[in-house]
């Protein structure tokens, strides 16, 4: 990496801090009256899916550039507190992630290929964050629905033990309760503000190392 990256990225870094919202005051006053957003029913033969990854913002558009995914949604999940918000999930006693709501395909994507894309878009060791997110809001958790999918990922967390020992898979394996949906704000964020110093610095270098590893996985028309 050349020293101007580098140093580019130290900047940012300090000068936005890890996966905040703009400093900017329209933003703060969406932060302030944001509301959750409204979800559309899921089309018969869609699924759902959910991850918790570090800053949802970069996992978000991860796992959006995936063919057969229709739709990735922010919010919170894992803890244990109703109604978690930005703020409060940041404080790190609500005990939930930040975490991303997949809705896919099963004919174009599977659940098994969904999991390959969370262990292969993350450091699987780091513990409680990803990057420059650290804190237990971060941690990385894979979420089940049932008994195949508990099966699924565990082969799979077993495998890359394997691979990496004598490090370890740090993402919790958990059976999915509930996703909280998250402020407006938050939703396609690295779409909407691509110069956004964290997003250049963060979520399109995360994003671009998943695509030149799964480049067979990658939409046409989401391809950097």
């Amino acid at each position: 990496m050349k020293i101007a990256n580098i140093a580019f990225l130290l900047f940012s870094i300090l000068t936005f801090g890890a996966c905040q919202t703009p400093n900017t005051d329209n933003v703060k006053q969406a932060s302030e009256n944001a509301q959750p957003v409204k979800v559309a029913a899921t089309a018969e033969g869609l699924e759902k899916a959910y991850f918790a990854s570090g800053c949802f913002w970069c996992v978000e558009a991860i796992y959006e550039s995936v063919k057969g995914v229709k739709e990735s949604i922010s919010g919170y999940s894992g803890g244990h507190t109703e109604n978690p918000t930005y703020e409060s999930s940041n404080t790190g006693r609500t005990g939930h992630a930040e975490a991303v709501e997949i809705i896919y395909d099963p004919e174009v994507v599977s659940f098994a290929t969904l999991v390959d894309v969370y262990f292969g878009s993350q450091d699987v060791s780091q513990v409680n964050g990803q990057g420059p997110d650290r804190g237990s809001q971060y941690r990385s958790i894979v979420f089940y629905q049932n008994e195949e999918q508990k099966k699924i990922i565990e082969e799979k967390v077993e495998k890359i033990n394997k691979a990496i020992a004598p490090q370890k898979v740090a993402a919790e394996i958990k059976p999915f309760q509930k996703f909280w949906l998250g402020e407006d704000y938050h939703q396609d964020f690295e779409k909407r503000h691509p110069d956004h110093g964290y997003i250049r610095a963060v979520s399109i270098p995360r994003l671009k190392r998943f695509q030149a590893k799964f480049p067979h996985l990658i939409k046409e028309d989401a391809k950097h």
